[in-house]
Order: C-alpha cells, then structure tokens, then sequence
C-alpha cells in the first residue's frame, strides 16, 4: 500500500484518491518504475516514495488549479526515472553535477517505457528549473518546479526532526545516568 507523505490516504483504494490512482495504475504496476525502489533519495526516503510524493501533490495542486492533473500526476511519478544511486555514480570528466542532468536520464528512461505526451515531457525534463536553464513552457512544469522542492523540503525535515529526537533521548539517557 502506497501514500504520499503526510497524507492520510492510501492512492490504492481511497475514494479521495480514486481518481488519481486510475490516472497512474499503470506506471504503479510497471516494473522500471517500482525498481525506483532500490534507491535512496533524499536521506531515508527511496526515490520511488519521492515520486509517489510529487506525483500525488502534483496532482492535487493541478487540479485545483483547473489545470491537466492527469499529466501532473503522470509526470511527477516520472520525473525522477534515473534508476541509479547519485551519491555513488561515478561522475565523468567534464559531465554537469547530477541536479543539472538527472531529468534528462529521467526523461530517456520514460520516453524507453511510456509514452510521453509534451505537457509530461516539459514537466519531467525542466522540474530542476531554474538548474536545467530553459524555462518550463506550461502552467504545470512550473507546478512540479515547486511541488518537487516542497516534497523534497518534507522528505529532509522529517528525516531531521526523527534523529534530533533521538540526539534528544540519548542526551536525556545520558543525562539519567
């Protein structure tokens, strides 16, 4: 069972979320896209979560916007389809750091297994902006421009807030000593 973080419903089989999980079943059910699973992110949070995250919030904001949540929703489960471990990539001579250059990988590895209309395609290729230069060209790139950087801000500060307390509970441990 799947959820985007801080949310309280389940993208399989909640009413809320109904809709939703119809617009990216399929992507859910793909092998390339659970293997995203095998790679931590941001500190404790796999890359599969985080896309989960994006994706659900992504689609959420769109929609309330009136704008295309299915693309949004799409987009944000892909836009992070590099399928290796960043931190332990070895970097070639003279290649851009990984912020500037992961979303086109991201992109190869969607257009490789899915198709991609050019709404997703601007989304997954520029959610780095302004790193990746171009500016996004629809309403929803720029949406998956902030909603990646809110995720990512939640996925950091939860995992922040759990080791400082447990910094405080062994201070108190000690303390007790």
């Amino acid at each position: 069972m799947s959820k985007a973080f801080g949310s309280r419903y389940s993208i399989e089989n909640s009413e809320e979320a109904k809709e939703y999980f119809e617009f990216v079943k399929d992507l859910l059910d793909s092998d390339v896209v659970n293997e995203m699973k095998n790679f931590r992110h941001h500190y404790s949070t796999t890359c599969y979560q985080h896309c989960i995250n994006v994706s659900y919030y992504n689609y959420l904001v769109c929609r309330k916007l009136g704008l295309n949540s299915r693309s949004a929703a799409r987009a944000g489960l892909l836009h992070d389809l590099f399928l290796y471990d960043w931190r332990e990539r070895e970097k070639k001579k003279g290649e851009m750091p990984h912020g500037m250059t992961h979303p086109k990988v991201a992109l190869d590895n969607a257009k490789q297994h899915f198709e991609i209309g050019k709404r997703e395609e601007d989304m997954i290729v520029k959610h780095m902006w302004p790193l990746t230069l171009k500016f996004p060209k629809y309403a929803e790139s720029y949406v998956i421009v902030c909603i990646d950087k809110y995720t990512a801000m939640l996925e950091i500060g939860s995992y922040l807030g759990q080791k400082m307390k447990e910094k405080a509970k062994a201070m108190r441990t000690k303390q007790r000593q």
